[in-house]
């Protein structure tokens, strides 16, 4: 007899396991990352345009209160808040992720969390008339909370509905709206458009729009079956939910791989963030999120951008142009992430990371030389727009959009959530750290300050290499025993047991036996 739960040969399963793409699918991801993941792209540039006239309006309340001007270290300060709260905020999003998506659901959090959205655009488009420049900053805490909950939850739930086949390109779609959300930002902040003296309260509140959408359609589609089933139990929802998505009636035998998950981490329980942070069992994930997540925001993606304007000016282009230079850079950043996403289930997760990153270790080591060389050697300012070109093409290929689909691929469903916690939280406190020293670092090193993200791309290039396992194609228990050997958790081929030695409390050792046994 076989007990309830034996493991399948996984090649059984491999043609039910592989999915098309359907209607209700593509619309779930498109609405998902609509409504989401663009607003968190929008909000990194949206008030790069409008910062001369925003000042403006913090300098012109302030002297209406007071009847004096505003200082200029004051006023440095207010606009250093503006922009630093957005990431702060993040961090403060990302930290609610394991007890909403506990409680609430992949899909109950994403439409709560519109909630934060809707009311910091009205806040920030009201804020003009309401002659009050403390609501902007506040809106941009919570528009950060909104972005570090919709950063992480938008990946997660992709990842959740998607057939494993698909997982890749679907993982990448976040990435694609975040930039899409980017570039729009550049193009409504053209000063010809809304980033003027009379349209930046308008750009600011837009924002609400995506959210409203999302909330309005979202209900209409499924949760996650994963989190149905695995979490709430409730098996004929989660069934209903994976025929929906998939676009036929026979879902056994993911319904089957479900139950192999749950049966083989179910002692466990929900793993909470210190729980994680100590079991032995997924050491070497946790620490692959981090590096990958570090490797990601210290790698320089934001000084690039910064420079991008004095390159391209110090090549010819004139000052007035430099903002649709800018929308250029937003394009290819978007195309290049369109690319990701029809590419990753042919090349893998691997390949993309590998030349991602040597993309960007490259261009940051030639970046330092060309900077240095432009005023004796003519051509050095053109080579400068190449690298600043090819770090996109690279940091849009692999170092943004494949970290926050391998926490959804490298965990299983107790686990995910905090895995999804530490990695945002890792990824909002780099972007926020970035942002305070950068400034710093470039008064002190110049353009010396790439040789640092040169050195840290190579530094994850390195760890990618020998650590991280390519995922491509496979189940979420397939990725799990590949992780468990380089975890020197024990596993039994034969009987496709996976074991674990587990401290109990009292300090005694516990063996865990998560088997799929034939008797």
């Amino acid at each position: 007899m076989k007990l309830k739960g034996a493991k399948r040969e996984s090649s059984d399963c491999d043609e039910g396991s592989k999915g098309k793409m359907t209607l209700l699918l593509a619309l779930v991801a498109l609405i998902s990352a609509f409504g989401s993941s663009f607003q968190y792209g929008y909000n990194v540039s949206v008030i790069n345009s409008p910062a001369p006239y925003m000042r403006d309006f913090y300098n012109r309340t302030y002297f209406n209160r007071t009847g004096v001007p505003m200082d200029s270290g004051f006023q440095t300060l207010l606009w250093s808040l503006t922009v630093s709260m957005y990431p702060l905020g993040g961090l403060f999003g990302s930290l609610m992720v394991w007890p909403m998506v506990n409680n609430c659901g992949r899909k109950g959090t994403l439409l709560i969390n519109n909630l934060f959205s809707i009311t910091a655009a009205v806040l920030m488009g009201t804020s003009e008339i309401a002659k009050t420049f403390e609501v902007i900053i506040l809106s941009r805490v919570i528009m950060g909370i909104y972005a570090g909950l919709a950063s992480n939850v938008v990946p997660m739930f992709l990842g959740e509905i998607s057939p494993k086949n698909l997982r890749g390109a679907m993982g990448i779609v976040p990435q694609l709206f975040i930039t899409i959300g980017i570039l729009v930002a550049q193009i409504f902040g053209l000063s010809s458009i809304l980033g003027n003296v009379k349209g930046w309260p308008v750009l600011l509140g837009l924002t609400g729009i995506p959210s409203l959408i999302q909330l309005l359609i979202l209900p209409f589609f499924p949760e996650s079956p994963r989190y149905l089933l695995l979490q709430k139990g409730n098996e004929e929802q989660a069934r209903q939910a994976l025929q929906r998505l998939r676009g036929w009636d026979d879902v056994d035998d993911e319904i089957e791989e479900m139950r192999q998950e749950d049966q083989s981490e179910k002692e466990e329980g929900h793993f909470t963030v210190l729980s994680l942070c100590t079991f032995r069992g997924l050491r070497w994930q946790l620490i692959s999120i981090i590096v990958m997540m570090m490797g990601q925001q210290l790698s320089g993606v934001n000084a690039v951008f910064y420079y991008a304007d004095r390159i391209f000016q110090s090549a010819g282009v004139d000052a007035n142009n430099v903002q649709y230079v800018t929308v250029s850079i937003g394009a290819i950043n978007v195309i290049m992430t369109l690319l990701a996403v029809f590419i990753v289930e042919s090349l893998g997760r691997r390949v993309l990371l590998l030349a991602g990153f040597g993309l960007c270790c490259v261009s940051c080591a030639v970046l330092t030389l060309a900077l240095n060389l432009q005023t004796t050697v003519s051509w050095m300012s053109y080579l400068s727009i190449v690298c600043v070109v090819v770090y996109i093409i690279g940091h849009a290929i692999g170092a943004s959009p494949i970290p926050f689909l391998l926490i959804t691929e490298m965990f299983l469903q107790s686990s995910r959530p905090a895995a999804f916690m530490v990695g945002g939280s890792v990824h909002w406190i780099c972007n926020f750290t970035v942002g305070l020293v950068f400034l710093y670092m470039e008064a002190g090193l110049g353009a010396y300050s790439f040789l640092i993200f040169c050195a840290i791309c190579l530094a994850t290039i390195v760890y990618i290499f020998i650590i991280v396992p390519e995922t491509k194609n496979k189940t979420f228990m397939e990725i799990n025993r590949i992780m468990a050997k380089r975890n020197k958790v024990e596993i039994q081929g034969d009987k496709e047991e996976f074991k674990d030695f587990h401290t109990v409390p009292g300090g005694q050792t516990e063996k865990k036996e998560f088997a799929s046994v034939e008797l």
